[in-house]
């Protein structure tokens, strides 16, 4: 599985590692869910912003699989490992995204892992290990999700993703978020908020980067927009709404979107619509 010559590694041999080392994980976030998990969360950059022993060990688990699997791939993972940054193939990896749920007891959470290379993603997954549901892709093989057993195991057929047909602003469900350091912000998304509230069916708020994206491209959700991300964020979730046939760019419309810092996700129909009402 080597990559020494600069050549792209094998997607289908790289999924099955991301898919391993998201159930590893998810096994460990379900482990140490509760109240031991809301007592000893921390605070990082804000007081909203947490992080618990869950996000430690699930990342150490995923990093320790990458690692022994894809000895030369760069890692830039949210919590302890960031290579720097150079030509090699990198994994994305958040091992606890919406941790601020898991710490509160709600059950959207997941672990997020993404391969790219040469500015492009190669694998996605998605692993919501409480909502027993499994998102993947591979580059030009479509977007796929799987309903899980207790264990994290598949236990259905995996369904081809597919966004939604919505065309119209007045028609659409769409997400968004909140940066953690808000009241700090020029611009926290509020306004946004304010202005799309009164064009949208209604907006809703997961609290989970990845699962909004991921829910974008199941066609549950007719669009994600939100500010202030990184990387580990989108990095798994836009790779799946761009196999299930949507359109990702940054909240500008522009290509850039996996270093950004901010993300618009929606059906081709109406990204365009969505881009204009977006202020960044």
């Amino acid at each position: 599985m080597a990559d020494m010559d600069g050549v792209a590694p094998d997607p289908a041999a790289a999924l099955q590692v991301a898919l391993a080392a998201a159930t590893e994980a998810g096994c460990v976030l379900v482990a140490m869910r509760g109240e031991a998990a809301r007592m000893q969360a921390t605070s990082k950059s804000s007081l909203r912003d947490l992080v618990t022993a869950a996000d430690l060990a699930a990342e150490e688990a995923i990093v320790m699989r990458l690692r022994a699997a894809f000895a030369d791939h760069a890692i830039e993972a949210e919590e302890s490992m960031r290579d720097a940054l150079d030509e090699r193939p990198r994994w994305f990896v958040d091992p606890l995204d919406g941790t601020v749920n898991y710490v509160h007891g709600l059950p959207a959470y997941c672990v997020s892992i993404a391969l790219w290379h040469r500015g492009a993603p190669l694998v996605a997954v998605v692993h919501a290990p409480a909502l027993r549901e499994r998102f993947w892709a591979a580059r030009g093989h479509g977007a796929w999700v799987e309903q899980l057993d207790a264990a994290g195991a598949p236990c259905s057929a995996p369904a081809r993703l597919a966004t939604s047909a919505c065309e119209a602003l007045g028609d659409a469900l769409v997400a968004t978020g909140f940066a953690y350091r808000r009241h700090e912000l020029s611009n926290p998304n509020v306004g946004n908020f304010e202005r799309l509230i009164l064009r949208l069916r209604d907006i809703r708020r997961c609290g989970s980067a990845a699962l909004d994206l991921a829910w974008t491209a199941a066609g549950r959700l007719d669009g994600y927009w939100e500010l202030h991300l990184s990387p580990h964020d989108v990095a798994a979730g836009g790779m799946l709404v761009l196999e299930a046939g949507g359109v990702v760019s940054d909240a500008r419309g522009a290509a850039d979107w996996l270093r950004a810092g901010h993300i618009l996700a929606a059906p081709r129909a109406m990204h365009a619509a969505l881009a204009r009402e977006i202020e960044v």
